[in-house]
């Protein structure tokens, strides 16, 4: 059974700083893209940043320069370093396996003075 899960969540200060991480089980991990999405309040799922097998990396526009994503396949895990962290970063982040409907159950993140 393919299980993702997310931690590294919280409240952070505008300008903070945030690391997520996504563990998988139950897949071939080293093979698969992963990829992390949002959702904020109100507002459809939006992608975040996703990264190959070959560690290839894609970025949306809104996080680029900010967050960096990065795998460890000895660990199985894909990790969010989120820096310069925006009021309108504030979502709930999800890991997924891209091309699937495997998703985690979510982390929240909140950015708030």
């Amino acid at each position: 059974q393919v299980q993702l899960e997310e931690s590294g969540g919280g409240l952070v200060q505008p300008g903070g700083s945030l690391r997520l991480s996504c563990v998988v089980s139950g897949s071939a991990f080293s093979a698969n893209a992963i990829s992390w999405f949002r959702q904020a309040p109100g507002k459809l799922r939006e992608f975040v940043a996703s990264i190959l097998s070959s560690g290839a990396t894609t970025y949306a526009d809104s996080v680029k320069g900010r967050f960096t994503i990065s795998r460890e396949n000895a660990k199985n895990t894909v990790s969010l370093q989120m820096d310069s962290l925006k009021v309108e970063d504030t979502a709930v982040y999800y890991c997924r396996i891209r091309a699937t409907n495997y998703w985690g159950q979510g982390t929240q993140v909140t950015v708030s003075s």
